[in-house]
C-alpha cells in the first residue's frame, strides 16, 4: 500500500486492528480521562448539546467549523470536553502549524499519491459479499486500491465459498482476500470461511466483521441515527432497517448510507482492520498481471 504518515496517538488508526473481528475489546475511559484530539480536516465529531454531527472543515484558536453530510455548516466554540469523538467526550485542539504541510491524505488515511496513474491490475483479488460492500471499499480505499492495482469483486453471497475459491485457483502471485459479514463464533459465515481457507491454505486470507450487514459497520451518527435498529430473525436486514427508519426501499437506504461516508473515520474499527489486513495480504502477491 502507499506509505502512511505516523498517526497521532489519539487517532483510532494508531491501534492494531489485526484479528479484531468482534465488537468486544473496546477501550474504556474513566471520567477524568478526557483525551485531546487534533482537529484535522475531515475529523468527524458531534456537538452533544445540539446533536449536530459533522466533519472539521476549519479551525482557529477559538472556534471550529463543522460540515454535516448534507453540506450544512455550523461554528462551535472550542471548549474542554465539548465534543463527542467516536462516542466519547473529547477536547478538540488546533493542529500544530505546518503539521500537515506537504502531505495530503486519502479517504483511508494513507498518503495521497498526486497525479496517480492506476497500476496494472494484479492477478490477486479481494472478494466481498455484495455490491454495497464493494462500493463502500471503493469510497474509502479506492485510492489505495488503484495505487496497488487491486480489483475488488462482489460475490453476491458466500454460499459454497470453498468451490468459488477452488475455481479461482489462488497461488503465490494470485493471492485471494475475502471480506465476510457476520464473522462471529458459531455463524454459518465462520464455517464457510474455514472451508474456503482450507482449499488454498496460505494463498487465501478471510477476514470479517461482527455486523450482520456492511451498512451496520457505518457509525450510526454518520447517517443521522443514534443506533442501528434490531431486526428480527427471518426478516431481510436491509428491508427491515429501511422500514424501521422510514428510508423507503433498500436502494434508497444504500444511497443514504454510502453517500454519508466520507472517510475511514465514519466506519467502525473492526471493518477498518479487516479491510486493511486484506489489502496488506494481497499486495504481497508478486508481479502485476499482464
Amino acid at each position: 500500500m502507499s506509505p502512511r504518515p505516523t498517526p497521532p496517538t489519539n487517532d483510532s488508526r494508531a491501534h492494531d486492528y489485526r484479528g479484531a473481528f468482534t465488537a468486544s475489546g473496546t477501550r474504556t475511559q474513566t471520567r477524568r480521562e478526557i483525551p485531546q484530539v487534533t482537529a484535522e480536516p475531515g475529523l468527524v465529531v458531534e456537538d452533544p448539546a445540539s446533536g449536530f454531527c459533522g466533519a472539521v472543515v476549519a479551525i482557529d484558536s477559538r472556534e471550529v467549523t463543522l460540515e454535516d453530510r448534507h453540506g450544512g455548516r455550523r461554528v462551535f466554540p472550542l471548549r474542554p470536553a465539548a465534543f463527542l469523538f467516536e462516542g466519547a467526550p473529547a477536547t478538540l485542539v488546533k493542529p500544530a502549524p505546518g503539521a500537515a504541510a506537504g502531505r495530503a491524505l486519502s479517504a483511508s488515511g494513507s498518503v495521497h499519491v498526486a497525479n496517480l496513474k492506476a497500476r496494472t491490475a494484479r492477478a490477486a483479488r479481494i472478494w466481498v459479499e455484495g455490491l454495497h460492500d464493494a462500493e463502500l471499499l471503493e469510497r474509502v480505499w479506492g485510492h489505495d486500491l488503484r495505487v496497488e492495482g487491486i480489483v475488488v469483486e462482489p460475490l453476491h453471497g458466500v454460499d459454497d465459498l470453498a468451490a468459488a475459491v477452488r475455481e479461482f485457483g489462488p497461488g503465490d502471485s494470485r493471492k485471494l482476500g475475502i471480506l465476510v459479514d457476520h464473522l462471529v463464533d458459531g455463524s454459518k459465515e465462520t464455517r464457510q470461511a474455514r472451508e474456503a481457507t482450507a482449499v488454498a491454505g496460505e494463498h487465501v486470507l478471510v477476514t470479517g466483521h461482527p455486523y450482520v450487514d456492511v451498512w451496520e459497520a457505518v457509525k450510526p451518527a454518520v447517517v443521522g441515527i443514534r443506533e442501528w435498529p434490531r431486526i428480527p430473525r427471518g426478516t431481510d436486514w436491509k428491508t427491515g432497517v429501511c422500514s424501521a427508519l422510514g428510508w423507503g426501499e433498500p436502494a434508497d437506504g444504500a444511497r443514504r448510507v454510502l453517500g454519508a461516508v466520507r472517510s475511514y473515520r465514519d466506519l467502525e474499527t473492526p471493518l477498518i482492520g479487516a479491510v486493511e489486513q486484506l489489502i496488506d495480504f494481497v499486495t504481497q502477491a508478486g508481479p502485476s498481471a499482464e
